[in-house]
């Protein structure tokens, strides 16, 4: 029976997406743990001095007078990250349009979720940085990793209620964004103006292209990396032309399902059975049809973000020495640690509490409230967006260190403690 309740879930066309995407994101995190306790053993090892030497390796282009050069964990951080950012982008545009954040009602909650839990963190890193040169991590505490989260709760299988996933997914992906416009606003390099412009031409083109109904993909893949690269020369994070350029990306199907059933019968109907390789390319041409270009490029970036990308910039991010001469338990430190493990669920639950005595936003079906402070600690792991901010804000190497090291202790107290809340506050199903 439980089987039969599976698949009947899975069969339904808006979950469907939905399920797909939970078990790429969930599996991703387990590669992303693994790579981070690697390299943090790697860096407190006799191969310290290797790791932090591969990591400070230059190496780039040139042609002529042009040359792009920076160091392995900066091409990492702002060029592999950039297609991180783009798939994040492609997972908004579709919950925006499509998915759980484009009915209001059902958003609501979601989006005052996040607001909370992006605000009370913040505030709360403030008040034990105010006056200090540590000041600029303000927006390290205010993330969520979604895929070391949802790694989390898939522990408990089908104990936890899909609408909980659901509303977990939804609120990481309203805090992606905000931390898309913090990243934006605040921690932005020496601006030029005309590199910036540049930028926005070659991603305005994209919109046109979109708008035009262009559907091939390479084209903008073109100019994408022609965006990117003007935005890095811009002092913009260049991470943010990924998350434009998602926008961009047409969503609309080139025909509809009930088109490619016929097309179906007729291609499994025709000639002989040996004929198998003209009827896949047959076939894949229909299904390519019936799929929106956003859907088909975020089902070929979901295995290459979660199952390389994402563990690749944990190794080179994650690893910091225990033996460093710094100080490392420091207000940066503890800024970020509390602001994740205690401003986390603080925010969330109180937020979602008071939209919906505001009557602005309802539980999700078969949730209870004990539920939503579970999951708002959970979504107190930062890991991956908190490591990516906080190499933005700090340019000195002590207080990165001291970041990584709130980071690293919230992220592991907050997986350990809502999983045991989730666990005491779902019912095992027989």
């Amino acid at each position: 029976m439980k089987k039969t309740n599976r698949q009947a879930v899975s069969r339904i066309p808006f979950l469907s997406p939905f399920v797909q995407f939970v078990k790429g994101e969930s599996a991703g995190g387990f590669f992303l743990i693994l790579a981070a306790c690697i390299a943090f053993v790697i860096a407190n090892s006799g191969l310290s001095q290797a790791y932090f030497g591969l990591k400070e390796t230059t190496f780039g282009l040139e042609f002529g007078d042009w040359g792009l050069k920076k160091a392995l964990v900066l091409w990492i951080n702002d060029g592999l990250m950039a297609i991180f950012f783009l798939l994040v982008g492609l997972e908004i545009k579709r919950e925006l349009l499509v998915g759980e954040l484009s009915r209001p009602k059902d958003a609501a909650l979601s989006v005052f979720a996040a607001l909370g839990g992006m605000v009370v963190p913040a505030l709360i890193y403030t008040y034990f940085n105010w006056g200090g040169e540590g000041l600029s991590g303000w927006g390290i505490p205010m993330a969520t990793d979604i895929a070391f989260a949802l790694g989390i709760l898939s522990l408990l299988g089908n104990r936890v209620p899909l609408s909980l996933k659901v509303f977990l997914t939804a609120l990481a992906i309203v805090d992606d964004l905000g931390a898309v416009v913090v990243i934006a606003l605040f921690y932005t390099a020496n601006l030029s103006t005309t590199y910036l412009y540049a930028s926005f031409f070659f991603l305005a083109v994209a919109f046109v292209f979109s708008y035009l109904g262009v559907r091939r993909l390479p084209v903008y893949w073109l100019l994408g990396i022609i965006a990117w690269y003007f935005m890095l020369k811009s002092g913009v994070h260049a991470t943010v032309a990924g998350v434009l350029l998602a926008f961009a990306i047409p969503i609309s199907r080139e025909k509809e399902p009930e088109w490619a059933d016929t097309e179906l019968r007729t291609i499994l109907h025709r000639g002989t059975f040996e004929e198998v390789e003209g009827k896949m390319e047959k076939l894949e041409d229909v299904l390519e049809q019936i799929q929106s270009p956003l859907h088909r490029l975020e089902h070929s970036l979901q295995p290459w973000v979660a199952y390389f990308i994402m563990p690749v910039f944990a190794f080179f991010n994650a690893g910091v020495s225990l033996q460093s001469e710094n100080q490392l338990w420091t207000p940066v430190t503890f800024g970020c640690l509390l602001g994740l493990l205690i401003g986390k669920p603080i925010g969330i639950f109180l937020f979602s509490w008071l939209s919906v005595k505001l009557g602005i936003s309802s539980l999700p079906e078969g949730v209870r409230w004990p539920q939503i402070g579970a999951v708002g600690v959970l979504a107190g792991i930062g890991f991956t967006m908190s490591f990516f901010i906080a190499g933005l804000a700090f340019e000195n190497p002590a207080f990165l260190d001291q970041s990584k090291i709130g980071i690293l202790s919230a992220s592991i107290l907050a997986a350990v403690i809502g999983l045991s809340m989730m666990t005491a506050f779902t019912k095992k199903k027989s």
